[in-house]
């Protein structure tokens, strides 16, 4: 449900030495329809930057077209499939409980309900800051989420991916991340063939490019620059 407002704040600190794009995956509802629309609009030859579900994404495209990717930035992002059982059940509820609010309620009372875990507690009384967001989910249809929710609930686990990634990767995570905690990160680092780039951020959430650019900015610059 984000936009290019998400790399907004960062872009301007990469467009005089890269050409910088970010990919819109309209109504698309799986990660593989996702990665292909990826790879239609991108040059030969790349550098890939996934946030959030984007980061699922980036893998896919990994998995679809290796050769293509030059180097690989996954922030604040997972790998593994829904879970079996109870843990995936409740997975699902959650995300069809955020569906119906935005039914019945729409996209922006749903979006409201969603920060809340998603930025450092700190940000959450920046009313300024938060509207940007709300504003930001108000911009695509319920249709859309809908048909991220069904990507997202029918993902490919990407563990085979991460262990065949041999090309220069960031792995980027933050403190307040009640979706991807550092953990995870870690999880996907050590499947690795070779040892990623880690950059641990203190202080901010799951909305990590807009709630402190300046320290993700300095992690990706020494990313591109390796």
């Amino acid at each position: 449900m984000c936009n290019e407002d998400v790399w907004t704040p960062l872009t301007a600190a990469f467009s005089e030495t890269h050409e910088c794009s970010v990919v819109d995956h309209g109504r698309a509802d799986s990660l593989s329809a996702m990665a292909k629309n990826v790879l239609r609009q991108a040059p030969e030859n790349f550098a890939l930057a996934g946030h959030s579900m984007g980061g699922r994404v980036a893998l896919e495209v990994y998995r679809q077209a290796p050769q293509r990717v030059s180097r690989m930035a996954l922030m604040n992002t997972g790998y593994k499939a829904r879970s079996p059982g109870e843990a995936g059940q409740k997975e699902t509820q959650t995300r069809y409980e955020l569906l119906k609010i935005a039914m019945e309620q729409g996209v922006q009372a749903m979006a409201a309900q969603w920060v809340r875990g998603m930025v450092a507690p700190a940000r959450l009384a920046d009313t300024q800051f938060i509207q940007s967001i709300l504003n930001m989910f108000a911009s695509k249809s319920v249709d859309i989420f809908k048909h991220q929710i069904a990507a997202l609930l029918n993902r490919p686990d990407a563990t085979n991916v991460l262990k065949q990634l041999s090309v220069p990767t960031l792995i980027l995570c933050t403190e307040f991340d009640l979706w991807s905690p550092v953990s995870q990160h870690q999880e996907m680092a050590d499947l690795m063939p070779a040892k990623p780039m880690w950059a641990e951020i203190k202080g901010i959430g799951h909305m990590c490019t807009m709630e402190d650019p300046g320290q993700v900015g300095t992690a990706m610059v020494r990313w591109l620059n390796s």
